[in-house]
């Protein structure tokens, strides 16, 4: 009979697969135990001054990247994006609700641009690629000051600003400062505040609505008296007729006047040198119960034959 070559196992030992398996499910028990643990111990410092470490920052920087990238990619840039009008439009919206963050030609950091980390780039010298840009306008960037403006701006709104970040690089201050100018100021179609809080807002805030994508700024205006950019929904510019001034009544009230009577002079006018009295009229005399039956003679007054 012939012995066979093969060994046992001893009993009770794991074979060394299994035991590296074992081992790497341990590890990792354990590293999300010491993370749990520096979270909840706040060791890592979370203050804006305080930067990241290189490898926390590349990690962080990499899933920005390719999560903007990644959604970018489905959107349609549109063809007139190097519009005279997109482009003017869109400079007087950055004016108002960038520059706090992201500069202008000739203006220095801010107490924004300063503060913020990571520090919002200088989109005076970074150029964008425009369906990025768009994504990041409409839907912010979590835990770094970058709002989402597509909660309150209309998507046409934001394309003309991304057209206005194709042309901001190559601007001067004057430039700059005569696009603003013929902007129309701050104005973006979905809900303005009067107020941002990331930027400087203009001071002549009347919310007009250029036209956006027509030939050039000299474009005749619709009679309502403002411009809409393409994409606006239809609606109704005529100025609502106020309702008159009056007050409800319950039904059955008879027909009356509810325009408001307009009062007397509480007292009449007299000659000068007439001398200080009451001119409210006099309370009824009553008599008490059981009085006889008499005349009233209504009390003779200083002024009744001098001053009338």
């Amino acid at each position: 009979m012939k012995r066979s070559n093969r060994t046992m196992a001893p009993v009770g030992r794991a074979k060394p697969g299994r035991r590296g398996l074992l081992f790497g499910i341990a590890a990792l028990a354990a590293l999300a135990l010491l993370l749990v643990l520096i979270v909840r111990a706040g060791v890592y410092n979370v203050a804006a001054d305080d930067p990241h470490t290189p490898l926390t920052f590349a990690v962080l920087e990499q899933v920005r990247t390719a999560s903007v990238r990644a959604r970018a990619a489905k959107l349609k840039v549109p063809a007139d994006l190097d519009s005279p009008a997109r482009i003017t439009q869109g400079a007087g919206n950055y004016d108002a609700m960038c520059t706090g963050c992201h500069l202008a030609p000739g203006m220095g950091p801010t107490e924004l641009s300063r503060g913020l980390y990571p520090a919002p780039p200088d989109l005076t010298r970074t150029p964008v690629v425009p369906a990025e840009a768009f994504w990041v306008i409409k839907h912010g960037i979590k835990a770094s000051g970058m709002p989402a403006w597509g909660r309150s701006m209309g998507d046409e709104y934001i394309w003309n600003m991304v057209a206005f970040l194709q042309q901001l690089p190559k601007l001067d201050e004057a430039g700059y400062r005569d696009l603003v100018a013929r902007s129309g100021g701050h104005s973006h179609g979905g809900g303005e505040t009067g107020g941002h809080g990331h930027g400087e807002m203009d001071e002549a805030d009347a919310h007009p609505h250029p036209q956006a994508g027509t030939a050039g700024e000299g474009a005749p205006q619709p009679s309502s008296g403002h411009a809409h950019p393409p994409g606006t929904p239809p609606h109704d510019d005529t100025p609502k007729a106020k309702a008159p001034t009056s007050h409800p009544h319950a039904p059955g009230t008879p027909p009356h006047d509810d325009t408001p009577k307009a009062t007397t002079p509480a007292s009449h006018p007299h000659r000068p040198g007439t001398p200080p009295h009451d001119d409210a009229p006099s309370r009824p005399h009553v008599d008490p119960p059981g009085s006889a039956p008499h005349e009233h003679h209504a009390p003779a007054t200083s002024d009744s034959h001098h001053d009338h």
